[in-house]
């Protein structure tokens, strides 16, 4: 995994221990908080970790207190843990910019499936794979996405959810099909999830946003305007 740094945010130690055996056992190095603060110093003091899985509920400062500090300025991956499986905790934790959402209980190698499936689509990337569809361009080794040449900032899901329908361009995706390519197979989300994420991409691309059309009754797809 090259070295692969992980933070492993929770105040249960049992919790913690849990995560981070299946971790290393993938070759991950893994660092523990125990609490919100602790999180957010030893990320500072860690600048190369690469994916953060923090839980919600946490004396000092709770996830979502730590997700929204850290995305002031970092993007780095956050899969958020927690207790409550309510829709509108889950709604809350993406307005934050986190990436994934696990509620507890939760099977561990479940939990690493989607942390190599997030490192692998952040670390092994083509490094001169530049696209354009329209007035919108990628570049996907910088994670960056520009419409009409202005810089737009998409949270990791926002991109991903982007890149999966440029590369599938003109072809109508259900929304089972882009939860089971995008949040993986093993995501026992539904048709919320997808909607709410595509709303917000919608929102931040701009006139770009047109180009993802709903297909009633199915679900999306990215489409130029006759005009682009």
């Amino acid at each position: 995994m090259n070295d692969l740094k992980i933070l492993v945010v929770d105040d249960e130690s049992r919790m913690r221990k849990l995560v981070k055996d299946f971790l290393i056992k993938q070759g991950y190095i893994v660092i523990e908080a125990e609490n919100g603060e602790e999180a957010i110093e030893k990320f500072y003091l860690n600048k190369d970790i690469a994916l953060i899985i923090l839980d919600v509920m946490m004396p000092k400062m709770n996830g979502w207190e730590v997700c929204k500090e850290l995305r002031k300025e970092s993007k780095v991956p956050i899969v958020m843990l927690t207790a409550k499986s309510d829709e509108s905790d889950e709604l809350m934790g993406f307005d934050l910019g986190a990436d994934e959402y696990i509620s507890k209980p939760f099977s561990p190698k479940i939990l690493v499936a989607r942390v190599d499936s997030i490192l692998r689509r952040t670390n092994q990337l083509d490094s001169n794979e530049r696209i354009k569809v329209g007035i919108l361009e990628i570049d996907k080794p910088a994670h960056q996405i520009y419409v009409s040449g202005e810089i737009v900032e998409l949270s990791f899901k926002e991109f991903e959810l982007l890149i999966y329908f440029v590369e599938n361009k003109g072809i109508a995706l259900s929304r089972e099909k882009i939860l089971n390519n995008v949040w993986n197979y093993d995501y026992f989300g539904d048709a919320r999830t997808i909607d709410t994420h595509v709303k917000k991409l919608r929102s931040k691309l701009g006139d770009a946003g047109d180009y993802i059309k709903t297909i009633w009754g199915l679900g999306y797809k990215l489409e130029l305007d006759d005009k682009h």
